[in-house]
């Protein structure tokens, strides 16, 4: 099975979709949040958990899976999906907002990204070529373009340099793709948050006829109301016919917003990230259960939730779990919420392929 998009319903209030994203692992129904596995594994969660949470798609990142273990080990394994175990489809990132993140260790030039490993204190030149040799090398199903990824807030000059760079290595990362059968590359939009900057990039970025599309750039510091009218103007633009991905955005709002803009496809470190700091979603809402009305709670956290946590333990218990900082603690509570979100995003499946969900999630949008 090679890739497709295939959209099955479309809302008639607003521009939500509801499709399936076909690729050699297995298919994607949209709209959907995929969790986030940096080092081939999202934190606390074994392959099994993850699935039973609802999760179809899990990421990878290529900048932290080249300092350890390094793409040489992971193909000699077969691959990234069985050295994790995951059968289902993979996404792996590019690496370029890890790399703008490192302000401190790198230098941008025209060719790529020379960086200071934080890990053993090496030079590292990440290229495009680079970054889609290590990721051809990787094996996920959906690559990433290498991408300059300005920060908020930034000048108009450095945001539109950026963003034309971002052209520029596309078309290489293009070139150097060796695996265009097996593996579907999505290209980055970026222009910060100058709308006429987004608007031309992802004309141009259409032109190019790829695979997918992702919107990057967002969640750097921005404001929620500057990524709404981002995604807005930008997603429309994108080829209907293809997956259209917002990379790093993962609250009930923001999903909901921008899946009334036409995205399908979101991710986010949020589930894993609040479970280790003791804080569950629940209907939307953010709980930290170190709080001591949870101590003599013997309620599941949420009954209509299927999740393994909630079918099986209390808030008391789990609360006791945190406070003892037991590790338990970060596992069920990272399952909870990674079903959550991914509940979430297949509940707005069912009201799109209904025509029900600008009534349905009225409150989010």
């Amino acid at each position: 099975m090679g890739f497709s998009f295939q959209c099955q319903a479309r809302c008639s209030h607003s521009k939500a979709r509801a499709g399936i994203f076909s690729t050699p692992h297995g298919l994607v129904e949209t709209p959907k949040f995929m969790p986030v596995g940096t080092l081939a594994t999202v934190k606390g969660v074994t392959a099994a958990q993850l699935e039973a949470t609802g999760a179809q798609m899990v990421l990878s990142n290529t900048y932290h899976l080249h300092l350890q273990p390094g793409e040489t080990i992971v193909a000699g394994a077969g691959g990234l999906h069985r050295f994790m175990g995951w059968k289902k489809p993979m996404l792996t990132d590019s690496g370029g907002f890890q790399v703008f993140s490192l302000s401190q260790l790198r230098k941008i030039t025209e060719e790529g990204v020379i960086f200071r490993s934080p890990r053993d204190g090496r030079m590292i030149n990440l290229t495009p070529e680079r970054s889609i040799q290590i990721q051809n090398t990787l094996g996920a199903d959906v690559i990433m373009a290498f991408d300059e990824c300005p920060p908020y807030p930034a000048q108009r000059s450095d945001v539109e340099a950026a963003t034309e760079r971002t052209y520029r290595w596309l078309e290489r990362c293009i070139k150097a793709h060796q695996r265009p059968d097996e593996q579907a590359l999505f290209g980055i939009v970026q222009g910060g948050v100058y709308l006429d900057l987004r608007v031309r990039a992802a004309e141009s970025l259409a032109a190019l006829d790829l695979p997918g599309y992702a919107i990057g750039g967002v969640s750097v510091g921005e404001p929620a109301e500057l990524i709404h009218q981002i995604v807005e103007v930008t997603a429309p633009v994108l080829p209907p016919e293809k997956p259209r991905y917002l990379m790093g955005v993962g609250t009930y709002r923001e999903m909901a917003r921008a899946i009334a803009s036409g995205i399908d496809l979101f991710d986010c470190v949020i589930p894993t990230r609040w479970a280790r700091h003791g804080t569950v979603v629940v209907g939307g809402e953010r709980w930290n259960l170190k709080n001591a009305q949870y101590r003599e709670d013997f309620t599941p956290l949420d009954a209509s939730c299927p999740c393994y946590t909630c079918q099986n333990f209390s808030r008391a218990y789990l609360c006791h779990l945190v406070r003892s900082r037991e590790i338990l603690a970060y596992t069920l509570l990272s399952i909870h919420n990674i079903t959550e979100l991914i509940r979430f995003t297949e509940k707005i499946r069912e009201a799109i392929l209904g025509d029900r969900f600008t009534e349905e999630f009225a409150q989010w949008l």
